[in-house]
């Protein structure tokens, strides 16, 4: 059967159409309002999985790294791709006939929302709230069968594997149907909780004019209620700003102005709010656990959309650190948020990040007492503190502008490779390649000059060198303790010289830009344009806000140097803000020294080492195949041996320390994904690059022969230096 109405879903059907739909029949059955709806059984899921050997794919792109070990970034890279593998295979040709018949037949041209309902998700103790995708006011047999496929690719998305992760599911034993429900369009929209975890004797309302899609993706504040469980009576009422309201478009949805009225009314009466309480206490009662349940009201008739248990989750990531699944979420905005956030990190954080890094640069450290300068030192360390919470909490979340233009360009583009989106967000003004381009023109003045021997017998640079030099260093921090002189610089300028201009990689993105653009109605080309400049804006400042917080860092570990230049101990290089100023206000303060994992290390590599040449998989994030020997970054003051022709292997690499990219022939580096730097500064050079390498900075050592294969996502280890 290719479509099951919601009035013949029974207990036996459970397991074929997945806990949102067999809710949602359960409480039709019960009397609950609920829009008319049909569920594409998993079956249907499975035999196109089969039909088309979709499973030995997706379990490629997920074998490359242990499932457990894969960061947050690596399994957006992978939820990616297999999503671009749903988005470009066709269904059979017998599912493709029968299907486009039924729901031709249930709806014809009538909008719907087509909904995820996984096998797994919503039982008592999960949910799969939010992981999976959703679609409203999707028309037509054809878009609706489209539709159905985003759906089952969204069982293998970035949050949805990282959830599966969290509760020990193997995702290959996973499948999905999908609900295809006739669109309420309702005037007023929320969610209901008959349970408000902060107060277990209180249940919880938000609503907000129009559409839930606006509550639910954040761009829309609700207004809130919080009610007595029992007796329905308000508690407490939280208003709104009421700006704008999420409703149907031409197609899908968009956000609107809302008029003077609305503006200045809550969306719900008194008598409303409890009568959605009652509603959700029923069905809670009905499913026996507390439920979240989303509903609208068109006219004076409540309509339940979908309803679910009320469940909790954490989880840790490969570092150790915990962090919510909410605020893995948190990182997928709509346009509209991402727009808004992008408006506050250009006109607020920006500048005032400038102004501070430059505040602290006019700073006279020398003229300040040991006392002084340990408060110095401690207001800088707070600052600093002060700029990787904004970093975290407004920067990591606009990253998400990159990822969303790839996802809208993959699906309307179907291009075969699932990167190919990034050729046009790449090739602009990143500070570390402006940082590279002085360098490169320093370089080109001592090949124009044939300053080479004169500078390698140590002798005085000319002055429009000297002026060089000067710009640089006033303009870039230095990633190294200490900082690098220009000594340094000028040795690494003369090795850039020696080899020859290395040349970015160039791209036509005319073609592709058009391509994109086709593949929208006319009415929505400037929408697209929009969220093309917000994807380019978003991956630029992927690159370049670490060197505004890095300029802040540097600051800050200026101020240490200094108080390591006063005393007369053996300090080490990696001296921290806090050590020093107790240093400074102490003398006698022992530092107690950081347990070394050297010994872990060795083993690791010595099991490497046992067959003449092995192969470490990786993520494969910048086409090429290059052979060379490796040069490891262990410390960033390690960059200043880096050698022209060697391969850059870095645990993770910063903006701050692309400069030596130029001089490389590839790049590994452990951390994954293909919007980190690495993976940045290597397409913008055309160069070899594999990422999320387990211990790569630990199983290569300088010295190396090494071969990248940035195909496929492996580096051999040919030739291993003893």
């Amino acid at each position: 059967m290719m479509l099951i109405p919601l009035a013949e879903i029974d207990e036996g059907l459970r397991g074929e159409v997945g806990g949102k739909a067999w809710s949602l029949a359960t409480m039709a059955q019960q009397g609950l309002t609920v829009p008319d709806a049909v569920v594409v059984p998993a079956a249907l899921y499975r035999h196109y999985v089969k039909d088309a050997d979709l499973a030995e794919r997706i379990s490629l792109e997920l074998s490359r790294k242990r499932f457990e070990e894969m960061r947050w970034e690596e399994m957006w890279d992978a939820a990616l791709r297999i999503r671009n593998i749903f988005a470009s295979t066709p269904l059979p040709a017998d599912m493709q006939d029968g299907l486009l018949r039924s729901i031709e037949q249930r709806f014809g041209g009538d909008a719907t929302v087509v909904r995820s309902s996984a096998l797994a998700e919503d039982a008592a103790d999960t949910s799969f709230a939010g992981l999976h995708e959703s679609y409203v006011n999707v028309r037509g047999p054809d878009q609706i069968a489209e539709h159905i496929r985003l759906v089952w690719a969204s069982l293998w998305s970035d949050a949805a594997l990282l959830y599966r992760r969290e509760l020990g599911l193997n995702p290959a034993n996973s499948a999905m149907a999908v609900v295809v429900q006739r669109i309420v369009v309702g005037e007023r929209s929320g969610v209901a909780f008959s349970i408000w975890p902060e107060e277990p004797s209180q249940g919880m309302i938000e609503a907000v004019w129009g559409l839930n899609q606006g509550l639910v993706d954040g761009t829309v504040e609700p207004d809130r209620w919080v009610v007595d469980r029992d007796s329905g009576e308000i508690v407490a009422y939280t208003a709104a700003e009421r700006e704008e309201a999420v409703v149907p478009g031409a197609s899908g949805v968009e956000l609107r102005s809302m008029d003077s009225r609305r503006r200045n009314s809550a969306p719900l009466t008194d008598d409303e709010v409890s009568k959605i309480h009652a509603m959700s206490r029923r069905a809670e009662d009905l499913f026996g656990a507390p439920q979240d349940t989303e509903w609208t009201f068109s006219g004076e008739v409540l309509h339940i959309l979908q309803s679910r248990p009320i469940t909790t989750g954490r989880s840790e990531d490969d570092d150790g650190s915990a962090y919510s699944r909410s605020w893995y979420l948190s990182l997928r905005r709509s346009f509209d948020s991402l727009q808004r956030l992008r408006d506050r990190i250009e006109a607020e954080h920006i500048p005032a990040m400038i102004a501070d890094a430059k505040r602290l640069a006019e700073t006279n450290l020398a003229a300040l007492e040991d006392e002084q300068l340990a408060d110095e030192i401690q207001r800088r360390a707070r600052l600093f503190a002060a700029w990787r919470d904004v970093y975290w909490e407004d920067f990591i979340p606009f990253a998400h502008g990159a990822r969303l233009f790839g996802q809208v360009y993959n699906d309307t583009v179907r291009p075969q490779d699932p990167y190919e989106f990034i050729d046009l967000l790449s090739s602009q003004p990143i500070l570390s390649m402006q940082r590279n381009h002085m360098l490169e023109k320093m370089a080109q003045l001592v090949r124009k000059l044939n300053l080479t021997a004169q500078l390698e017998a140590g002798q005085e640079p000319p002055e429009e060198l000297r002026q060089m030099l000067s710009e640089y260093a006033g303009r870039f921090s230095d990633p190294s303790p200490g900082g690098g002189d220009n000594r340094q610089i000028l040795e690494l300028v003369l090795r850039m010289a020696q080899q020859g201009q290395r040349e970015r990689s160039a791209r036509n993105t005319d073609d592709l830009r058009e391509q994109f653009l086709r593949s929208f109605k006319s009415g929505d080309r400037s929408q697209a344009e929009a969220l093309l400049e917000l994807g380019k804006v978003s991956y630029r400042l992927r690159d370049d806000d670490n060197i505004y917080l890095g300029d802040v860092e540097a600051e800050v570990r200026r101020a240490v140097d200094m108080a390591r230049q006063r005393s007369e101990r053996d300090l080490p290089q990696d001296l921290s803000p806090e050590d020093a100023a107790r240093i400074l206000r102490e003398p006698d303060y022992t530092i107690e020294a950081a347990v070394s994992d050297a010994q872990h290390s060795e083993a690791a590599r010595t099991d490497l080492l046992r067959g003449q040449e092995r192969q470490l998989v990786g993520q494969p994030a910048g086409a090429g195949l290059a052979r060379g020997r490796a040069r490891v970054i262990a410390d960033p003051g390690d960059l200043y041996d880096f050698e022209a022709g060697e391969i850059l292997v870095v645990d993770s690499l910063d903006p701050t320390m692309t400069f030596v990219v130029p001089l490389a022939e590839a790049i590994v580096e452990r951390r994954g994904g293909m919007l980190i730097h690495g993976a940045i500064i290597a397409r913008e050079y055309g160069l070899p690059c594999v990422t999320g390498v387990p211990a790569a900075a630990e199983l290569i050592r300088s010295g190396d022969e090494i071969t990248v294969d940035g195909f496929l996502g492996i580096v051999t280890i040919s030739k291993h230096r003893r």
